[in-house]
């Protein structure tokens, strides 16, 4: 089978190590112009592990129709995204592309999941967690909900940044409360392109493994439901949260998906052609 492409660099052992400096080991393909790995949750889990433990700054997407569609008519999404350590196959349109291609058992690895797993590791290795975005009410609940799932789980501190485009003065006092709060991993939850934007801008002054989650903090702290397990096998876990939210949504994912459709043939032909 074909392998789009390999960057086969080993990982610097140095702690410091900024993410844009570091090369790691990267299997991948492209989605309308997005490169997305090929990873099993195996791999993921230990990868991050080893760059939390090792105290690496690193930058990791979550990608769905959304954000690949969104990427090619956003330059500084696009430019987030290129910097990125890791872009995950999040939604399940993008997991399935994959199987067509050389990874026929990519599983969809997506940021509510990712952030559950994530932390049963983190307290099981005692590595701290920092929490950033949502509403600070959100905020309070989901620090409930995982110090009850998680009693040994060590939450380094949150913040809940204003709904509006920060200072320079803002995003400096963040980016000091992250590192002298000492987490090893930074959990995002601002929203795409939001949170991939901030990541990029701040990856190489934040000394921690980042990862935008998007819409996973609702989840877990109970402020949105999430689709049934059916419905996210499906691929449809996109149209039960639009029946939640149909007023905000609505536009986004008739634009999205429309585009995605349109763009389907291409991927599918580049798909055939490995």
């Amino acid at each position: 089978m074909q392998i789009d492409s390999i960057t086969s660099d080993s990982i610097p052992c140095d702690s410091m190590t900024s993410h844009s400096d570091a090369k790691i080991n990267r299997v991948t393909t492209t989605i309308l112009g997005t490169r997305i790995d090929a990873l099993s949750w195996e791999q993921l889990l230990g990868r991050i592990v080893r760059w939390a433990q090792a105290g690496q700054s690193r930058m990791i997407c979550l990608c769905n129709v959304h954000s690949v569609v969104t990427a090619k008519h956003d330059a500084a999404l696009a430019n987030a995204l290129k910097q990125a350590d890791l872009n995950l196959p999040d939604g399940a349109p993008i997991a399935w592309l994959m199987r067509q291609r050389s990874w026929p058992e990519q599983q969809r690895l997506s940021g509510p999941d990712l952030m559950w797993q994530l932390m049963r590791e983190a307290e099981k290795l005692q590595l701290s967690v920092f929490l950033m975005g949502a509403t600070p009410a959100t905020l309070g609940r989901l620090r409930r909900v995982l110090s009850h799932a998680f009693p040994r789980l060590m939450i380094a501190g949150s913040l809940s940044p204003p709904f509006r485009p920060l200072n320079e003065l803002e995003h400096g006092g963040f980016v000091d409360q992250i590192n002298r709060s000492g987490a090893s991993i930074v959990l995002i939850g601002l929203g795409c392109p939001k949170q991939e934007i901030w990541m990029a801008e701040h990856g190489n002054t934040t000394r921690a493994v980042m990862i935008g989650v998007g819409a996973a903090f609702d989840y877990h702290a109970g402020s949105l439901r999430r689709a049934p397990p059916v419905w996210q096998r499906i691929g449809l876990e996109w149209l039960y949260r639009l029946l939640q939210e149909p007023r905000r949504l609505a536009r986004r994912y008739l634009l999205t998906n429309t585009l995605f459709l349109l763009a389907l043939p291409a991927e599918l032909w580049r798909s055939r052609q490995r």
